[in-house]
């Protein structure tokens, strides 16, 4: 039985992956000058992958303290 096209994630083949390859981890050993291109391919040290960063949205009661901490300021 298939799944439904309504059922369907869009992107489901890109998604945050936590592991380089090995060409993937020798291109930010070098980016990062921690390792040079006449050193031995094995026994590479670990790369720390990058994280997505959400971003939280601004909602009015944010706004709303910034504008009191703005007059305060301006009073002082």
């Amino acid at each position: 039985m298939s799944v439904h096209k309504s059922l369907k994630l869009k992107n489901t083949l890109t998604r945050a992956r936590n592991v380089f390859t090995r060409v993937e981890r020798l291109e930010i050993l070098l980016k990062d000058e921690r390792r040079t291109k006449e050193e031995s391919v094995y026994g590479l040290p670990k790369v720390r992958t990058r994280f997505k960063v959400i971003s939280k949205k601004k909602g009015p009661a944010k706004e709303d303290e910034k504008a009191e901490a703005e007059g305060s300021k301006s009073e002082g």
